[in-house]
């Protein structure tokens, strides 16, 4: 019999279980724990590695679902060694992610972020919270993938203006900017960069220091590996940076985030971006028409669901 693997969190392993009575379909926390033998398809989450290793442990392995965007944890080229189709979803969430967006602008631009982290080090720094309308500052958006769409569509209402640095992947209509004018006009910067070896790291010193004179409000909403986090730290606890929301936020980086004692106008969230009951519904929903697609008599396709 075909088996199913869900990873904790990344489906409703029980609305799988009534879609498919005649599928075994076993939800498990972790890779580390051992999995059927039979497993032909496998469901997870972010913040999941899935490399050769892993893959190890699923012989009979035809498909894997990952139910949101982002698949730099997982090891494509083996996949596709292997035969092993990847389906996923990388539209449901992004509008939700825009959202976060907004709030984070909003609420770096009024310095809450700053104001409670003082209170709760039994400081009041009523001053220090002198915050700027978010309508008149430019924002400047690095990456125009679906997050990168959504983080335009949430903040163009509510800012100066809008502008993508330029890609030639970009969709064509987009109002663009060089990268170099995007980081001298802009006030505003959302990243929304996908993880390759191109961009981890990208935002760093170098960006930092062409940013400066602007001391502009950082926004990540792709993956934490496209910024130096410490060297970001340092430029908002120097005053280079106004304003820091970090939102894909795992436990691996956990320790980056602590040992300051100092009130800092820094919003960090555990990649909640998409975590909204509706987008967990919608991709609930498609889980379970691809996995019944895919397991349509017990046979595993080739083809199926969105890759």
């Amino acid at each position: 019999m075909t088996a199913v693997v869900v990873l904790r969190g990344a489906a409703d392993a029980r609305a799988i279980r009534r879609a498919l009575p005649d599928v075994l379909v076993q939800e498990l926390p972790d890779l580390d724990s051992p999995p059927p033998v039979d497993t032909a398809v496998l469901v997870l989450r972010s913040g999941v590695r899935l490399g050769e290793r892993e893959l190890d442990a699923f012989p009979r392995l035809r498909h894997v679902v990952r139910t949101g965007s982002g698949i730099d944890h997982i090891d494509v080229s083996a996949l596709r060694h292997r035969g092993i189709t990847l389906h996923r979803n990388a539209e449901a969430g992004a509008g939700a992610v825009g959202e976060w967006v907004l709030a984070a602008a909003l609420a770096l631009a009024r310095r809450i972020p700053l104001g409670q982290h003082a209170l709760l080090l039994g400081r009041h720094e009523k001053q220090a919270c002198m915050g700027a309308s978010l309508s008149t500052l430019p924002a400047g958006i690095w990456g125009a993938g679906p997050v990168g769409l959504a983080a335009d569509w949430a903040l163009a209402p509510y800012v100066g203006r809008t502008a993508f640095a330029a890609w030639p992947s970009n969709p064509p209509g987009l109002r663009e900017l060089s990268p170099r004018a995007l980081m001298e006009q802009s006030q505003v910067h959302v990243i929304a960069l996908p993880l390759r070896p191109t961009t981890e790291q990208l935002i760093g010193e170098d960006f930092l220091a062409r940013v400066a004179p602007q001391r502009p409000l950082l926004i990540c909403a792709g993956r934490l590996e496209t910024l130096d986090v410490a060297a970001c730290l340092q430029a908002l606890a120097d005053g280079r940076l106004s304003g820091l929301a970090l939102d894909p936020v795992e436990r691996k980086h956990l320790p980056l985030l602590t040992g300051s004692t100092a009130p800092l106008n820094l919003l960090a969230s555990p990649h909640i971006g998409a975590q909204r009951s509706d987008v967990r519904g919608a991709l609930d929903r498609w889980a379970i028409d691809l996995l019944m697609e895919i397991t349509v008599d017990d046979k595993i396709l080739i083809e199926g669901g969105l890759r």
